[in-house]
C-alpha cells in the first residue's frame, strides 16, 4: 500500500492520537524532583503498555535513577534508533502558569490551536510524533518499515546521569545504522530542518582573593589589592575589539564552514535584527567578521555567566573585599579540545595575576562539539522528505546548544546522529505555559512518515 495511505490514516487518527498524547502529558514526570519518583516509573509504564498494544517488543529497564524504556520492532531494511524522553521539567513558578500544567488542554491561539501542558513540546510531544507514525504505518500495511530500537530516557531533565552507563552496559542492543533524535524543532518556527552541528561546553568559576579579610575602603582602599579589580581586568581581555577571544590556543581545531552549508544558510535569509529586537537588543556582539548564523551556530564562544564579590546587599557599604568570583562558559565547535582550553585559559587567568593574588578554579563540565557526516545518503532522503511535506525546503543547521545524546552515540555506539523536531522558538520550553502547536503535531507524525518510507 502507498504513502499516502498512511498519511490519511494519520489525518484520520489525529483526535485518538491527540488524546493519548493528552494522557500522558497528564503524568507529572518530573526527574529532578524525587518527589515525583513514582511518577516518572508511571510515564514509563505508559509507554511501556503503549508499544506493547502496538505489538512491540518493549520493556522498562531500571537504572540507580529512573528507569530506560527500550523497545524492539521489524527485521529487514536499515535498522534505526529513536531517542526521546519522558521527563519534564518542574513547573516553577506556579502562579505564572495560566491552568494547571498537568491538565494540559487544546487551546485556540490567533495562531492556531495549541496543546498547553508541561512537556507537550519537551519531549512528550515530539516523541509521540514517531510512535503515531507508526501506530499508523502498521495499521495500514501490516508490517513495519524496517529494524527499529525505541530508547526513551527519564532523566534528560536532570542531567542524564544513567544514560552513559547504561548505553556503554547494552552497546551491543543499541547499536543501529543512524539514531533519530526529536528534540529539536523547525528554523524559524516555519522552514523543517535537520540539526548536523552542536556545540560542546566547557564550564569554569574562578576564584581571586586577596586580602585574607574584607577591609575597610578607607583606611586601606590604595594601597591594597582589590580582588575585584583583578577579576575585571581579566574578564575584559578575554575578547579584543572585534570580538575574537583571546584565550591562547582558542581557535586551534575550529573549521571553516563548507561553501555548500554556508549558500544553504544564507537562503534562510535569516533576520537576526528581529531575533536581537525581541530581547531588547539591537547589534551582533561576535566576531566581527562573520554572519550572525555563523555566531550563533558555527563558532565558538566566552560568555561571563555571572560575577560577584564584596558587599551586594540593599543600600551602600565601602568595603574592599577579600575575593572575586565569576563564572565563564564555553561553546565549543568542531575539533576544539575542552581540556586543553580549560589548561590554556587557567594559565592566562594565572599568568595576569598581580603580587599578593591567588586563584581557585573548579570545573564544571568539559564535552566536545559533535556533527553528522551528512555524507551518509540517508540525510539527503531525509531531507527531501521534510520539504515534501512542509512544502518548503528543509535545511541542513546548526544548534548554539548543546546536546550530548548526540555525542554519546557517536562515540559510544559509533552510531550517526540525526536530529529532526518540529518544536516552535516560542513553545516556551522550561517555562510556565509550554505549548506544542497543533500543526507540529500533525505534521511532524506525517513528517516521520515520510522520513521512515524515504529511508526504507
Amino acid at each position: 500500500m502507498s504513502l499516502d495511505a498512511v498519511l490519511a490514516r494519520i489525518d484520520q487518527d489525529l483526535p485518538a492520537a491527540t488524546d493519548r498524547l493528552l494522557d500522558l502529558l497528564r503524568i507529572p514526570s518530573i526527574s529532578t524532583d524525587p518527589a515525583f519518583k513514582a511518577d516518572c516509573d508511571r510515564a514509563a509504564d505508559w509507554l511501556v503498555k503503549d508499544l506493547q498494544d502496538m505489538g512491540i517488543d518493549a520493556s522498562k529497564r531500571p537504572t540507580p535513577g529512573h528507569p530506560m524504556v527500550v523497545g524492539h520492532l521489524g527485521n529487514g531494511g536499515p535498522h534505526l534508533l529513536f531517542y526521546g524522553h519522558y521527563d519534564v521539567q518542574p513547573v516553577d513558578p506556579l502562579n505564572l502558569w495560566d491552568n494547571d500544567p498537568f491538565d494540559p488542554q487544546i487551546e485556540d491561539t490567533p495562531k492556531g490551536k495549541v496543546i498547553r501542558g508541561r512537556g507537550s513540546s519537551d519531549d512528550k510531544g515530539q516523541l509521540m510524533t514517531f510512535v503515531e507514525a507508526l501506530r499508523a504505518w502498521k495499521a495500514v500495511k501490516g508490517d513495519w518499515p524496517c529494524k527499529i530500537t525505541f530508547f526513551l530516557e527519564g532523566e534528560e531533565e536532570s542531567g542524564s546521569p544513567s544514560l552513559v552507563p547504561f548505553m556503554k552496559e547494552n552497546a551491543d542492543e543499541l547499536k543501529t545504522d543512524i539514531a533519530l533524535i526529536c528534540d529539536t524543532g523547525l528554523f524559524e518556527s516555519r522552514t523543517p530542518a535537520i540539526v548536523t552541528m552542536l556545540r560542546g561546553l566547557l564550564g569554569e568559576e574562578l576564584t581571586i582573593t586577596a586580602p585574607s579579610k574584607d577591609l575597610h575602603s578607607g583606611m586601606y582602599g590604595g594601597i591594597a589589592m582589590n580582588p575585584i579589580r583583578v577579576l575585571s581586568r581579566i574578564v575584559a581581555s578575554l575578547h579584543d575589539e572585534t570580538g575574537r577571544i583571546t584565550v591562547p590556543g582558542f581557535y586551534d581545531g575550529v573549521p571553516e564552514l563548507p561553501d555548500e552549508l554556508e549558500a544553504q544558510w544564507q537562503g534562510l535569509a535569516f533576520n537576526h535584527q528581529a531575533f536581537l529586537e525581541d530581547v531588547g537588543l539591537s547589534e551582533p556582539a561576535g566576531e566581527q567578521d562573520r554572519t550572525p548564523l555563523e555566531m550563533i551556530w558555527s563558532r565558538p564562544t566566552c560568555e561571563v555567566n555571572g560575577i560577584w564579590g564584596g558587599y551586594t546587599g540593599d543600600g551602600f557599604k565601602t568595603v574592599l573585599p577579600s575575593k572575586a568570583h565569576a563564572k565563564i562558559s564555553f561553546r565549543l565547535v568542531g575539533d576544539q579540545d575542552p581540556l586543553a582550553i580549560r589548561e590554556s585559559f587557567r594559565k592566562m587567568v594565572t599568568d595576569m595575576l598581580p603580587p599578593d593574588c591567588e586563584v581557585e578554579f573548579s570545573p564544571h563540565g568539559a564535552s566536545k562539539a559533535s556533527g553528522a557526516d551528512t555524507s551518509d545518503p540517508m540525510f539527503e532522503k531525509a531531507r527531501k522528505a521534510l520539504s515534501d511535506e512542509w512544502q518548503i525546503p528543509a535545511a541542513y543547521i546548526g544548534c548554539g546548544g548543546s546536546i550530548p545524546i548526540a555525542g554519546h552515540f557517536q562515540k559510544i555506539l559509533g552510531t550517526e546522529p540525526m536530529l529532526i523536531g518540529f518544536g516552535k522558538d516560542d513553545d516556551q520550553l522550561h517555562s510556565p505555559n509550554e505549548k506544542y502547536d497543533m500543526e507540529s503535531f500533525h505534521k511532524g507524525i506525517r513528517s516521520w512518515a515520510r522520513v521512515l518510507d524515504a529511508l526504507t
